[in-house]
């Protein structure tokens, strides 16, 4: 499908009158984990092909461009086969993970019973934990990213994948940190290249009072530059068959093609 190149340019070009070109990674800094540890390595956690460039591109594109001693691995758990497009939405994954910097050997999508794309199915939390846990005790995860509660966009599977990690790090005796995307109200979904402007005004006032002595929130945030902005434009529209009308204008409207904020996932209670 053909679409108005300003619909990605207006964006980009606000962006660098808004801030620099770069991004800001302040998610590891925020977090328990040190940025510079080379022992570092981090699993996105997705339910379906185009949920990492859709809604995670802040972070990633930041930990791959100013944290090369992170290991970034990408595990998504179903082809998207509702439409019966599996194959073809397994392809676009890979071809998003290539312009993300997730490499072979890193990246995984699945299809299991029980874990099949379905806007109306719930995923078993101890199932998505069972077939997670192999991929961090063999690669040594230090870190989990996925979707909160919420699931941004109320998708079950989505939401599945919270209550999967929590219930998987209940079960280790070293669990990893892990860390859920935060779910905003519709309205603040769409503030598109004005949302960097916002949070870095928000983190500088956050950092005045802390210097005050006034208690702040210090929540990982990621936000992006131009650059980053460009790059996850560029692994969402390896979605192909998933880029109709609408889908342009998320890509230059949604403010998690920009801003990325996180919440610590606690371990389940298991009775």
């Amino acid at each position: 499908m053909h679409t108005n190149p300003l619909l990605v340019l207006i964006p980009v070009i606000l962006a660098i009158l808004l801030r620099p070109w770069d991004s800001n990674n302040l998610f590891l800094d925020a977090s328990k984990s040190d940025a510079s540890d080379p022992d570092s390595r981090v699993l996105l956690l997705t339910a379906h092909p185009d949920d990492e460039a859709f809604f995670f591109g802040p972070t990633i594109t930041s930990l791959a461009s100013q944290s090369s001693d992170t290991e970034l691995y990408s595990l998504c758990l179903s082809t998207g086969d509702a439409n019966g497009l599996g194959e073809i939405r397994k392809q676009e994954f890979m071809q998003s993970l290539d312009v993300l910097g997730i490499v072979n050997g890193k990246r995984w999508v699945l299809d299991k019973a029980g874990l099949k794309d379905n806007f109306t199915a719930t995923w078993d939390a101890k199932l998505v934990a069972d077939i997670v846990r192999p991929y961090v005790l063999e690669h040594d995860i230090t870190t989990i990213l996925t979707f909160d509660a919420g699931g941004i966009s109320f998708h079950p599977n989505h939401k599945s994948l919270f209550h999967g990690v929590s219930y998987l790090l209940s079960t280790l005796s070293d669990p990893p940190e892990a860390y859920g995307l935060i779910s905003l109200p519709t309205f603040a979904k769409y503030i598109g290249p004005f949302a960097p402007l916002l949070a870095k005004l928000d983190l500088t006032v956050s950092l005045a009072l802390s210097h005050l002595g006034y208690p702040i929130s210090n929540i990982p945030v990621s936000v992006a530059g131009a650059r980053g902005y460009l790059t996850a434009a560029r692994a969402l529209t390896q979605h192909r068959s998933q880029m109709v009308w609408f889908r342009w204008l998320y890509l230059s409207f949604s403010r998690y093609m920009w801003v990325n904020e996180w919440m610590e996932i606690p371990a389940m209670a298991i009775q």
